[in-house]
């Protein structure tokens, strides 16, 4: 009877190292296999430069940014977007929202001047374009407003965001507008 019970013990102990070493095996295949697998080489990436002297691999401080953008807490969204520009000087999201952030505090000066990197980075876009008619509308000036929201809408017509903001300067004139004989 002892010695029934120690084979099967014994047997249980030999199963038990044999399903180990497997597993082992199995592990080091798919760690091996995960190294050693081809993978498309990357370009080259947009936020950093290799000459750049600092690297920051989180993304933070542009989420972080959006979030409180998106909540109305401009003030907030303004000191991560700023905080992104600062790590990551090449990042065209973070310019553009430190931008739309300076447009929503009325810092239309720091406006300017954010909107005008993120075109040096990247170029006239439909966002940034779109952007700079908000800044222009909130700002009163509804002639220079139109010319980038209808700069926009040539390059995306379908783009429903620049067609409504189009008929949302188009109802500002309207309102502010008088007939000539509501003069003083």
């Amino acid at each position: 009877m002892l010695m029934g019970r120690l084979l099967v013990w014994l047997a249980c102990a030999l199963l038990a190292t044999a399903l180990a070493a497997c597993e082992t095996v199995q592990e080091t295949t798919v760690r091996d296999a995960a190294v050693v697998a081809p993978v498309a080489p990357a370009g080259p990436d947009p936020v950093q430069e290799p000459t750049d002297v600092k690297y920051y691999g989180s993304d933070e401080p542009v989420r972080m940014g959006l979030e409180h953008f998106n909540r109305g807490s401009y003030g907030i969204a303004n000191r991560y977007f700023k905080d992104g520009v600062e790590k990551a000087p090449k990042d065209l999201t973070a310019w553009i929202g430190l931008a739309a952030s300076y447009d929503r505090l009325r810092r239309f000066d720091l406006a300017d001047q954010a909107y005008a990197q993120a075109i040096r980075l990247g170029g006239e876009t439909v966002q940034i374009l779109n952007d700079q008619g908000y800044s222009y509308m909130l700002r009163g000036n509804l002639t220079a407003a139109r010319r980038k929201f209808e700069k926009a809408y040539s390059l995306d017509p379908g783009n429903p965001v620049i067609a409504n903001n189009l008929e949302l300067l188009n109802g500002s004139r309207r309102f502010i507008e008088r007939p000539p004989n509501n003069q003083p």
